[in-house]
């Protein structure tokens, strides 16, 4: 049953209406000046408003002005009613937004008509408005499995990769691992034999002589065990890139588990070891690491990596933004990453850097999908999304930050310890 509020200052006016329009099937409820009418629109807000115009202490102007001027009771529809015999300005009330005018004495099929109208109007704004919320969360929802959709393609073409990379590079690195140190061994044996005949014929004939002097002999046997120790150190790091790969894609795993945060932390690491300064000796990044003891807790590895990827990243780039604009004197690039158990029920993954920070304007969108301050091609603004998606709807964590210019930025990742039920 539509509701409408009527506000007039005489009673016989109130009467004659309010019966008339209950006749009618609508639910009448009066008041007999503004501020009654301001306190039933506040305790209910009615479908239809008729004002009287000409009213004591407050007019109807006022009381429009001040319904309009409110977001909350902006929508409701107001009809003036002024006499005949009044001088009203028309203008004036439909600028401040009333939808109608009714004239005493009242022609009561008029009335009936001009309530209707209004009615269903109003009717047919709030199914609009109700559409509108119904779009925007079916928009929503197609983000949302785009976004997702996004994440499963690269985490998906990342796995082939790896798999390919895995496969190219495995055989070849057993080789060299398996015969590094029998290499070595025997450079040993020949180096001995060497010095043994050096011992033995202390003059060797000119021509021995004039090749050792050509070639460097001394040289040449401090090297080559040197090129030995640093294949055998070079293999060790491909197969640690290849153990981080592995463990960061998880290929062997998959499903909600037991995860070791610690060991995921330093699988990124070692996947951003270029990009931390392992690349040259002008730029490094100190990561400063500051452990605590925690369980094991329970949830999707790969995703947790995504995650801390995500951040750790974030964090070398706007360590690198502030890096290529201070003085570098001045500036000491900086990441801290630390853990911790939080009361009872969570633990606490913090990582900190020490760069440019994120702009308010930024702040306003950082969540947003395909929102990115990185030039063209070199983002799809779906990280941060992603990441609050997998800690707190996957996960049933927080995803927080605080950042300013001068400290750079914070993120918190916290999640529970226990084990949850794996999200269907």
């Amino acid at each position: 049953m539509p509701d409408i509020l009527l506000v007039d200052d005489i009673p016989d006016n109130l009467r004659f209406l309010s019966n008339f329009l209950a006749d009618r099937n609508y639910r009448v409820r009066k008041a007999v000046n503004g501020k009654m009418a301001l306190a039933a629109v506040q305790a209910l807000p009615p479908d239809l408003i008729l004002l009287d115009i000409n009213m004591p202490d407050m007019t109807g102007y006022e009381v429009c002005r001040y319904l309009k001027e409110n977001p909350t009771t902006s929508s409701i529809p107001i009809i003036f009613l002024s006499a005949a015999s009044e001088t009203i300005d028309k203008v004036e009330g439909f600028r401040l937004g009333a939808v109608d005018y009714i004239t005493k004495p009242f022609q009561l099929e008029e009335v009936l008509v001009r309530v209707q109208t209004q009615l269903t109007v109003r009717e047919l704004q709030k199914k609009s408005e109700e559409q509108n919320i119904q779009l925007q969360q079916a928009l929503d929802n197609l983000k949302k499995a785009q976004e997702h959709l996004v994440h499963q393609e690269k985490m998906a073409t990342l796995k082939k990769v790896v798999a390919g990379v895995a496969h190219e590079v495995n055989n070849p690195l057993s080789f060299i691992f398996c015969n590094t140190e029998p290499a070595h061994q025997h450079i040993h044996n020949l180096l001995t034999i060497l010095a043994l005949y050096q011992q033995s014929c202390p003059q060797p004939p000119p021509e021995v002589q004039a090749l050792i002097e050509e070639i460097d002999l001394e040289f040449v046997t401090t090297d080559l065990i040197q090129l030995m120790k640093s294949m055998k150190t070079g293999a060790s790091r491909i197969h640690a890139v290849m153990a981080a790969l592995k463990n960061f894609t998880h290929l062997d795993e998959s499903g909600f588990k037991e995860i070791d945060i610690h060991q995921n932390i330093e699988a990124v690491l070692a996947l951003l070891r270029y990009r931390l300064g392992a690349r040259n000796d002008e730029f490094q990044i100190q990561v400063e690491k500051d452990y605590g003891t925690l369980p094991p807790i329970y949830g999707y590895a790969e995703q947790i990596n995504q995650v801390l990827f995500n951040l750790i990243l974030n964090a070398v780039e706007a360590i690198e933004c502030k890096y290529n604009h201070w003085k570098r004197q001045f500036f000491q690039p900086q990441i801290k990453i630390w853990t911790e158990i939080r009361g009872y029920e969570s633990m606490v993954i913090g990582i900190q850097d020490n760069g440019i920070g994120i702009s308010l304007e930024s702040q306003a969108r950082l969540f947003e999908p395909f929102f990115t301050t990185k030039p063209a091609g070199q983002g799809l603004g779906l990280g941060l999304v992603t990441s609050r998606r997998i800690i707190e709807e996957m996960h049933n964590g927080r995803l927080s930050y605080v950042s300013s210019a001068e400290k750079g930025t914070q993120w918190v990742i916290e999640l529970p310890l226990f084990k949850q039920g794996s999200p269907s």
